[in-house]
């Protein structure tokens, strides 16, 4: 354990590089080559990319008899133009995306590192993987796609995600995205009265949805609910020929997931044919509802042998171990039946998702302690001497 304290500071050297590769989603290629290389260094006994882009990096167990994955997502939220060169503020280090999730890749690439250090060995294989489009518009397609016939039959996921490194994430917080879009002829707001205006029907829409959702989440399991972007338009003086809205709704449970969509589409169809009702000529409007965004709800019992031995670890160092949930890397194996977690990254941060994310090294080692007991426990460490046959 003492070696994890040792390395710390060529780690934040590590953590300094890789957050200043630019990753947005779906455009994760130089980072993930510069993570397979550091994987390399670290010693796995294989490191390769699979079709999709993930970073996957093999140690082998003495049977393989299962396969325990430790992950952390390489992309960020942040366009590729962003600046995210890091910038040291006393002891702490500023920059988009060194939380999250970069500080996470380092704590798996430390996993490895100190087990081949210490030469400990497990009797299952143990995959350190660097995920790609975790975050918005990627959808978790990196772990949809580990989980899928093209993946390596992982049989226990953890995921490395999130600060606190005492928080356990066994619920998994699912979610619909939609682009909906209202499309109609357009024409000057003069010359052309009368035509059916999708920004109204846009409007009329989101008036009738709000209400309705506001009402349903205020009872059952937690369920929300979010317009996070509009558009369209030409000008001030014109008759919009396309209006469109982002929405983004969740729930720990797929049930009231469900029924809140139903809720969303019914105001969707209500808007457009009250719209369409009161148009005076032309065409009428038509709405285009797309999903963008599709995670998985569920939850692993508290009671299983993965958050058992999780909450052990951490209780293990004298702290409070704390259940909750979350959107993560966790929800696609949680909902498939699989046992997965997802555990913090460490250290003191903030700022997630925004230009002033920071990061502060506050006894960074526990987390990859942390880490390194939960997949020891999972994989089966094995007993020394004992080597491959």
């Amino acid at each position: 354990m003492t070696y994890i304290e040792e390395i710390e500071e060529r780690s934040l050297q590590d953590l300094i590089y890789l957050t200043e590769i630019p990753a947005p989603p779906f455009m994760e290629e130089e980072r993930a080559e510069a993570y397979a290389e550091m994987l390399r260094e670290a010693g796995a006994d294989s490191v390769w990319i699979d079709g999709i882009g993930n970073v996957i990096a093999l140690r082998r167990g003495i049977s393989g008899e299962r396969t325990v994955a430790l992950d952390g997502h390489l992309d960020t939220v942040f366009p590729i133009e962003t600046d995210v060169t890091v910038q040291f503020r006393g002891d702490t280090l500023y920059a988009p995306g060194i939380g999250d999730d970069t500080r996470g890749l380092i704590v798996v690439r430390n996993v490895l590192e100190a087990m081949v250090a210490a030469d400990l060995r497990t009797e299952d294989d143990l995959l350190f993987i660097g995920t790609v489009g975790e975050e918005g518009l990627g959808d978790l397609r990196g772990v949809k796609y580990l989980f899928s016939e093209e993946g390596p039959g992982i049989d226990v996921f953890i995921a490395v995600d999130g600060g606190d490194e005492t928080r356990i994430v066994h619920q998994a917080v699912g979610s619909y995205r939609y682009r909906v879009t209202f499309h109609g002829p357009g024409g000057h707001s003069w010359g052309a009265f009368g035509l059916a205006n999708p920004h109204h029907a846009m409007a009329q829409a989101i008036a009738h949805f709000v209400p309705e959702a506001d009402a349903f989440t205020r009872s059952g399991p937690r369920t929300s609910y979010s317009i996070g972007r509009v558009g369209g338009g030409t000008s001030v003086n014109s008759i919009p020929f396309e209006s469109w809205f982002e929405v983004d709704m969740r729930s720990v449970d797929p049930g009231p997931l469900n029924e809140l969509d139903a809720i969303f589409r019914d105001a969707m169809q209500r808007g457009l044919e009250e719209q369409n009702a009161l148009r005076r000529r032309g065409e009428a409007l038509t709405v285009d509802i797309d999903m963008v965004g599709n995670r998985p709800a569920g939850i692993l019992d508290p009671t299983t042998d993965l958050v058992q031995r999780a909450m052990a670890a951490i209780t293990l160092q004298d702290r409070e171990p704390a259940l909750g949930g979350g959107s993560t890397n966790a929800n696609t194996p949680i909902a498939e039946g699989i046992p997965s977690i997802t555990i913090g990254r460490g250290g003191d941060g903030g700022g997630a998702h925004s230009l002033d994310e920071w990061w502060l090294p506050v006894d960074p080692h526990l987390a990859v302690q942390n880490a390194l007991l939960i997949a020891l426990a999972e994989a089966r460490l094995a007993a020394p001497g004992v080597t491959q046959n």
